[in-house]
């Protein structure tokens, strides 16, 4: 009996390998979105993804997807989450954007070492963890572990969530004056929540910021930056019979940021069909009574945003299945395959922005409404680009200085 296959005997009733097929969460996917997209303009006001969003996608077992079977996850690949992120991101962006990451999460936990998961999900099988990825703050060293004091900003969904990846600096035990990036694994318990989250995009995402002080992490809980971005992790080892925990984080987790950019163009591109395809115009300068689906105009942006979308769509899941096709021959993901996987994630958003422009753009008078789903997906996309992961500046160039011969600056 493998490890996984043991760690599963000691945390589940359960018969091992039972998972609903990706069809059948596609539909439990489509059964939910109508009520979350119902919930969308509200969620986007009150700053925060609803008890009720969360409560709906556990029911479909949307954070089970990518976490390991050992704790009663599916262990699908990723591409299977970020293909229902990008339904789910047509109802409602922010949701998909904290339910994206919250069940990547349970990947990335599963990176830590077992213990480290045993704390996690031993005592609440359906604990969630949000993250707060830069490490701008030094952890200071203490016997058997490290001290975190400190403010960590951008946490998205930490108002749903009963754990936080805490990005923090290490102090390298082998050179002086070098500090090592890694993730350090914090209980709710242990910090306090500043309600600062009050923005134009992503507004439902609740993305504040964590307080902690003279918080003490075990050593257990520690994952360095160069583990999981080189897929040398604990969890790789602990789950050897599945290769795709040894994919790199940063050719995973950033597609399900993506996804959301990719699903609320394509979501703002049914709301406009939908309202633009019996509307007629009422200005003097376009006449009145004159259909808007004549207008050869919006032909080509209902063109434009789909074969966007469209594009987006498969070029990140294109880069997803041919990790996780690598992992699975026994081959390494190069530092080459890990930076192709970045630019495709970074345009995939650019695509999605290029997209919702071209849609809310046209929309009129009655596209500055807030509760307009076309403009609130035009806002959240943005959003989506102003993340320093999804930036096609800093991320295009890398790929560009890779081309060209010159070592790549960036993450990947």
């Amino acid at each position: 009996m493998n490890v996984a296959a043991q760690v599963f005997e000691k945390n589940s009733d359960q018969p091992f390998g039972r998972r609903p097929s990706v069809g059948d969460l596609k539909l439990r996917v489509a059964s939910i979105s109508s009520q979350i997209k119902a919930r969308a303009h509200a969620t986007e006001k009150s700053g925060r993804v609803p008890a009720e969003n969360i409560l709906a996608l556990r029911s479909i077992g949307y954070f089970d997807i990518v976490r390991p079977r050992a704790f009663g996850g599916y262990e699908y690949d990723f591409d299977v989450l970020v293909d229902l992120n990008i339904d789910l991101a047509k109802a409602c962006a922010s949701t998909a954007w904290v339910g994206g990451l919250l069940a990547a999460h349970q990947w990335l936990i599963a990176s830590f070492h077992e213990q480290a998961q045993r704390d996690v999900w031993d005592s609440n099988p359906d604990a969630l963890a949000c993250g707060s990825y830069a490490p701008a703050t030094k952890a200071v060293a203490a016997h058997g572990g490290y001290v975190l004091t400190g403010r960590w900003s951008f946490a998205s969904g930490c108002d749903n969530a009963q754990w936080s990846l805490c990005a923090a600096l290490l102090p390298s035990r082998s050179e002086a004056d070098r500090f090592v990036p890694a993730f350090l694994l914090v209980p709710a318990s242990h910090y306090l929540i500043e309600d600062n989250w009050n923005v134009v995009g992503l507004a439902g995402t609740g993305s504040k910021t964590l307080q902690l002080k003279d918080v003490f992490v075990p050593e257990h809980r520690v994952l360095t930056f160069l583990e999981t971005t080189s897929g040398k992790t604990p969890g790789a080892l602990l789950y050897s019979d599945n290769p795709g925990f040894s994919i790199p984080m940063l050719s995973n987790i950033p597609s399900c940021l993506a996804s959301v950019a990719v699903g609320t163009a394509a979501g703002a591109l049914e709301d406009y069909l939908e309202a633009t395809s019996k509307r007629v115009t009422r200005g003097a300068v376009a006449g009145s009574n004159n259909r808007m689906a004549e207008f050869p105009t919006i032909q080509l942006r209902v063109a434009e945003a789909a074969a966007s979308t469209d594009a987006a769509r498969e070029i990140l899941l294109r880069d997803l299945r041919d990790r996780a096709a690598t992992v699975r021959a026994s081959r390494p993901v190069s530092i080459e395959d890990r930076i192709v996987s970045r630019r495709g994630q970074a345009f995939a958003v650019s695509l999605a922005i290029r997209a919702s422009e071209a849609l809310n753009a046209s929309t009129g008078g009655q596209g500055l409404d807030l509760s307009n789903p076309v403009q609130r997906a035009w806002r959240d996309a943005n959003a989506v680009g102003r993340h320093i992961s999804m930036n096609w500046d800093a991320v295009g160039t890398m790929y560009g200085q890779m081309a060209l011969g010159l070592v790549p600056q960036g993450q990947y």
